[in-house]
């Protein structure tokens, strides 16, 4: 078993580490931070409101008892020679002082976009860009780590990548349109949305969002050269907004391509390539990663969003585009907290201790 620290805990996204590491096969959770005011409670005491005493645990799923009684740490009192992988669930400033710290000794996974442009950084996501693993090593040597830093994409490109990938491979992508509406929880709790601002409304502005996506995409489905990344060549154009959704982020996406496809080609590109992704057997793998419906009317958030435990990403209305030469057009949902986040970076440790990066 190998031993992992979990930086960032308390919050959504470090209450979904714990849930994807209870009972992990390969990982144990042997120690936790967070910030100075939760350091010395135990774990249920640091995520209970102190004033009306309710417990602030965002998922549905039960708190697991192997963590309620762990006690917080403080992140400097963390030694890292002490685990075998860091997990972190931290604001970018915070990661950006933080990860380093610990990347220099130990192997960081960080849902985090401090250093997702830097470019002896790679943005992965199994199965989808594996080969731009190659560039830990060398982040390893030109910084003098024995660690690296792997952070995951923003949640609202996961789903977006894994979904273009089949079709940039079969027929070629030359532009791409997107909108998303995403969930409240890609929000976090702190800031997060406030309820009056948010009900029976649609909020058509999230800071940064727009930026993020457009680069990662064209970064993750990139071209690895001896010690770089060359992004891929076709133009990203997105539009991103906040919906009244608790988990589950749907995207409405155009896609010129440079051949010409028919939707039932498109679906097939789709379906073979998620029966042949590469991690299939890793322990947090799902059965399916992309499922295409037929149905006009999904995917839905409520219905789709807990596939495989959140980790498919679920296509419909696909069809095809009207104004590109050769194009097509589809709806997805993708959890932006299991595959998006957490299980996602879960999956990425499992992907990398199985190709012996770990």
């Amino acid at each position: 078993m190998l031993k992992v620290a979990l930086i960032g805990a308390t919050g959504a996204v470090g209450q979904q580490f714990v849930l994807a590491l209870d009972k992990h096969p390969w990982f144990e959770l042997t120690n936790m931070a967070s910030s100075e005011r939760s350091a010395g409670k135990t774990y249920v005491d640091a995520i209970r409101d102190p004033k009306s005493g309710i417990l602030r645990w965002h998922s549905k799923e039960i708190l697991p008892e192997y963590v309620s009684e762990m006690i917080l740490s403080k992140v400097e009192d963390l030694n890292p020679k002490k685990f075998d992988i860091v997990f972190t669930a931290l604001e970018s400033e915070d990661a950006q002082l933080i990860e380093p710290r610990f990347g220099r000794s130990v192997p960081v996974i960080s849902t985090a976009a401090a250093f997702r442009y830097e470019d002896d950084v790679p943005i992965l996501i199994p199965g989808i860009n594996d080969e731009h693993s190659e560039l830990l090593g060398l982040q390893s040597k030109k910084r003098g780590w024995q660690g690296f830093i792997a952070p995951l994409p923003n949640c609202t490109t996961t789903g977006l990548v894994i979904t273009l990938k089949p079709l940039m491979d079969r027929f070629g992508v030359n532009n791409v349109f997107m909108t998303s509406l995403q969930a409240l929880s890609g929000a976090g709790r702190s800031p997060g949305v406030i309820a009056l601002d948010i009900m029976d409304n649609v909020i058509p502005y999230i800071p940064k969002e727009e930026e993020k996506v457009q680069i990662e995409s064209k970064k993750i489905l990139g071209h690895m050269n001896s010690n770089s990344i060359t992004p891929a060549a076709f133009g990203v154009s997105c539009t991103c907004t906040r919906v009244p959704v608790l988990d589950g982020h749907t995207e409405a996406v155009f896609v010129g391509t440079d051949e010409y496809c028919e939707p039932e080609e498109v679906k097939a590109e789709m379906l073979k390539f998620s029966k042949n992704i590469t991690d299939k057997k890793l322990p947090t793998s799902p059965r399916d990663f992309i499922i295409v419906h037929d149905d006009p009317t999904r995917p839905q958030p409520r219905i789709d969003r807990e596939v495989n435990d959140g980790m498919t990403t679920v296509v419909g209305r696909l069809r095809k585009d009207t104004v590109f030469k050769n194009g097509i057009k589809y709806v997805l949902m993708s959890h932006n907290e299991k595959i998006g986040s957490a299980k996602g970076a879960v999956l990425l440790a499992e992907s990398l201790k199985e190709r012996k990066i770990l």
